[in-house]
């Protein structure tokens, strides 16, 4: 069956939608390590749970190790030595790392999060470090071998990470030439990376969002000491390939980031790289989880005849298919515009925040997707699916986590609003999808849009999900016509 072949190779979904691809023998090799090595370890790891931690060596030190189930860090390595990391900037662009991504999150969802803490930690590094930091730090995150450094980002404290002005409480204090932090980050994934980006703030800064700036933490400080502590590793449903628990941090040793007026701005492009990445990973899984669905319905037999050939069941796969590949390209076009701005700095062009839009509609969109098609693909299994020893309900638990990661669809609507009505970037949304879009339905979601932003604010907010939802649904489907009209 044709349509089977294509969803169990990522690497022929992806080729189809992400543009030229320069290292398409590298992916292809990579693609085939996941087949006969990479899914037994990551599968092996997803049963084993949640990695543990060693927090004294024998002579009572502290040190704080993460230790894996046999075989993680092979897996992890693989992706670092393909360059997932390192062709970024040999390359001049992100679009190598999110076809790394793919393939990877199509086998491990999780595996894709320490890769993509890891450039989040890189690409500000590079654009806001001083010469000095990038000199000590940034090629230690390129390299292809065993030595390669990971990175973190660490923003989320106990009030929660949508309110960042109100609930990051960490504080930083500038003693000479670096800053001194204190304060705890409670989910805090890639624990033991060897440098993470954190936001705190500064002493004085103003009690709200524009007060938090962003630092580049170490693990050691200089003396050789731990610079953070690991007060646990969390037990989670789902991305058991990545520790995931909470910091200490105490006196610890950081580096200011750029401007620290400017820290708002340089934390959003982190997440906003992270939630690009979010959608690659949601759609690699929704691929995966629907892949899965079609072999089991090709086998099973009811009523005479298999499963896949019953009419009702036949029309949710073709739907399926489709949401799909609407799914990939409106992530693809994301990954697509980021590539286009990344390097850019504050003061932002107006392609800069339609690049904002377009990540939280596809963040939004994709992650919805994915639960929704896990949750199916475990339907067509029937009681099969609820059980452990069969691969489906992992997806299942993999999507949660998704939908959750680098903010709620909650989250996304609301920013999505904010760059509309303060960036008007809906405007140069509709100029990128008019020559593709049907005009009658355009001319309607231009009108909607246009009357909820004149609702009061309260208003505007209550009623705003079914909007985004609508928007992001003709934006998902007006480029996949474009991308197949190419």
């Amino acid at each position: 069956m044709k349509e089977l072949e294509q969803l169990t190779s990522p690497l022929d979904f992806l080729s189809d939608n992400l543009g030229h691809n320069p290292d398409a023998a590298v992916l292809a090799a990579y693609e085939h390590w996941w087949s006969s090595e990479g899914q037994v370890i990551s599968d092996a790891v997803d049963r084993a749970g949640t990695p543990w931690l060693r927090m004294f060596d024998r002579a009572g030190t502290r040190i704080d190790e993460i230790c894996y189930p046999p075989g993680y860090r092979a897996m992890l390595l693989k992706g670092y030595r393909e360059g997932i990391i390192s062709r970024v900037f040999e390359q001049n662009s992100v679009l190598p790392f999110y076809r790394i991504g793919y393939i990877t999150a199509f086998h491990d969802p999780g595996l894709f999060c320490p890769y993509t803490v890891s450039l989040t930690t890189a690409v500000p590094l590079k654009k806001y470090g001083s010469e000095a930091l990038k000199a000590r730090f940034l090629a230690q995150l390129l390299r292809t071998d065993d030595e390669v450094w990971q990175g973190a980002t660490w923003m989320t404290e106990i009030k929660g990470g949508s309110d960042l002005g109100a609930s990051v409480e960490t504080t930083a204090q500038e003693q000479g030439d670096r800053w001194h932090l204190d304060g705890d980050k409670y989910f805090a994934s890639n624990l033991g990376a060897e440098l993470a980006v954190v936001a705190a703030r500064p002493e004085g800064a103003p009690r709200d969002v524009r007060g938090l700036a962003l630092f580049l933490l170490p693990r050691l400080k200089e003396s050789g000491e731990l610079n953070y502590t690991v007060r646990r590793i969390k037990d989670k449903i789902g991305t058991r390939s990545v520790p995931t628990g909470e910091i200490e941090l105490r006196d610890s040793e950081a580096w200011l980031l750029g401007n620290r007026e400017q820290g708002v701005y340089l934390i959003l492009e982190v997440l906003n790289i992270s939630r690009v990445a979010n959608s690659i990973a949601s759609v690699a899984l929704a691929q995966r989880a629907l892949a899965e669905a079609t072999e089991f319905a090709c086998q099973r037999r009811a009523f005479g005849k298999a499963i896949i050939e019953h009419p009702l069941l036949q029309q949710q796969f073709r739907e399926r298919r489709h949401g799909l590949q609407a799914a990939m390209a409106l992530a693809c076009k994301a990954a697509q515009m980021l590539d286009a701005v990344w390097q850019q700095t504050p003061p932002y062009n107006e392609q800069y925040h339609l690049f904002r839009l377009l990540a939280h509609l596809a963040k939004y969109w994709t992650a919805e997707f994915a639960a929704r098609t896990c949750k199916w693909a475990m339907e067509v299994h029937g009681g099969l699916g609820v059980l452990a020893e069969y691969p489906v309900e992992r997806w299942f638990r993999e999507a949660m986590i998704l939908s959750i990661w680098e903010g709620t669809a909650h989250r996304q609507i609301l920013d999505g609003l904010e760059v509309m009505q303060r960036k008007a970037a809906h405007k140069d949304l509709f100029e990128s999808l008019r020559p593709a879009a049907d005009s009658h339905a355009l001319a309607g979601i231009e009108v909607r849009v246009d009357q909820h932003l004149e609702l009061a604010e309260d208003e505007q907010e209550a009623s705003a999900e079914k909007l985004f939802y609508d928007l992001a649904h003709f934006t998902a489907e007006t480029y996949l016509k474009e991308s197949r009209a190419r």
